[in-house]
């Protein structure tokens, strides 16, 4: 399989998620300018991803403007074709903002860019990401500072219903309180997904969690579960 990383201006996490996916992972990536418009060497088995940074400057809100590329086109029908979409910080951010995901990021609660390591875990094993994470408490760090996730009542019991709630913030033990929330997300919210499972948006980073020079490799469950669908 594929993985395309989309390159937006401001984009500052691309080259570590490149080095994740194919130094640690060994899979084949494609990276992608904004301004593309072809994802035609992409099927159904394989990912797109949108990495974190500030895209566009963060300018009139974080992944605004990114919703508007020309390849964000095609990444919304190829997510609607079912192809699978992971995006991370600020692609989680582009994801919410191009409807592809459900609920808004906000300003962390204490209004501070936060840079740090933090626990998450899964909330149920009912897609393959999770499926492969398992109950694991994985530590994984985070860097935004519009990270608090947020959605209305009816839009948390629809993702409560569908399984689409993927991990929660938690301590080094597995408890979610909210003292492990590092940004005040609803329900300690980490990472969701859509409806069909197959486009998914996390704020931590598991591409700065990949690889045992870092002396972490947490992030690896999350990442080699989209490279072993196929």
């Amino acid at each position: 399989m594929k993985f395309g990383i989309i390159v937006f201006p401001g984009s500052n996490c691309d080259r570590d998620m490149m080095h994740a996916l194919q130094d640690d992972l060994q899979q084949e990536v494609v990276m992608l300018w904004h301004k593309d418009k072809d994802l035609s060497m992409f099927g159904k088995g394989d990912c797109i991803v949108l990495p974190g940074g500030f895209s566009y400057g963060d300018y009139l809100r974080c992944g605004a403007l990114a919703r508007f590329s020309p390849m964000m086109e095609q990444v919304i029908q190829f997510a609607q074709n079912g192809g699978k979409v992971l995006g991370v910080c600020n692609g989680f951010q582009i994801l919410c903002e191009s409807g592809l995901l459900p609920g808004v990021l906000l300003q962390n609660n204490h209004q501070k860019f936060i840079c740090k390591n933090t626990y998450i875990k899964a909330e149920h094993q009912h897609n393959f990401l999770t499926q492969n994470t398992g109950d694991r408490v994985l530590k994984i760090p985070v860097a935004h500072g519009e990270g608090r996730y947020f959605a209305d009542a009816p839009t948390m019991e629809t993702l409560e219903k569908n399984n689409q709630i993927v991990f929660r913030y938690c301590d080094e033990n597995g408890e979610i309180s909210i003292d492990a929330n590092p940004n005040g997300s609803t329900n300690n919210i980490a990472g969701i997904c859509n409806a069909q499972h197959n486009v998914f948006g996390m704020m931590p980073h598991p591409e700065r969690a990949s690889s045992s020079a870092l002396q972490n490799t947490d992030g690896k469950w999350i990442l080699e579960a989209f490279s072993l669908m196929n």
